[in-house]
């Protein structure tokens, strides 16, 4: 259970999409991320841009700066060095993977941990999408709430205004029977 909280602390919504960083993927399996990249490059084919798509400066940047202070993985992040070229080597934008491209990782990557791992990601996809269908159901009961709420509150109004009338209408009548009379008094 405690894989899938790590595996779930990895993944990030990006346009949309649930997405896991290659170098997280890297480090689960067990690899280094240019050798997990190498292999996809080789399967391209297998990873349409709905699977895996590489991020662009901003939303590297963005996803950087929002994690700082909540995870010190992706605080570290710099873009990452595919070969070393010279000074500083070549620098590239990290690659995501959606769900359907974690999965197909498992069909180009087949050693023990690479499967193992896989597993475990699936498992952590299947119990976020849980997760996300409870918090709509509840946000489905507090909307119904709110109106039930709102119904009373018109009902709870209407009772209220009967009340005071009715304790209008009583006072009136008590004024009228203690009033002053005038006029003349039979013996």
């Amino acid at each position: 259970m405690q894989i899938i909280t790590t595996i779930q602390n990895r993944i990030y919504e990006i346009r949309g999409e649930r997405v896991m960083l290659d170098k997280d993927l890297a480090e689960l399996y067990n690899t280094e991320t240019k050798f997990l990249n190498l292999a996809v490059k080789r399967n391209i084919k297998r990873f349409p841009k709905d699977f895996m798509f590489q991020l662009t400066k901003e939303e590297f940047d963005h996803l950087r700066s929002q994690n700082v202070t909540s995870n010190d993985d992706i605080s570290s992040l710099r873009l990452q060095s595919a070969t070393s070229k010279g000074r500083g080597g070549t620098r590239y934008l990290p690659y995501v993977f959606t769900e359907q491209g974690v999965a197909m990782l498992s069909g180009i990557l087949t050693t023990e941990r690479a499967i193992q791992m896989n597993i475990a990601i699936m498992r952590a996809f299947v119990e976020i999408r849980k997760i996300l269908l409870k918090e709509s159901d509840l946000k489905e009961q507090l909307r119904e709430l709110k109106e039930r709420i709102g119904e009373h509150d018109v009902q709870l109004s209407q009772i209220y205004d009967a009340m005071e009338n009715l304790l209008d209408e009583k006072a009136a009548e008590r004024k009228w029977d203690q009033r002053e009379r005038i006029g003349f008094r039979k013996k």
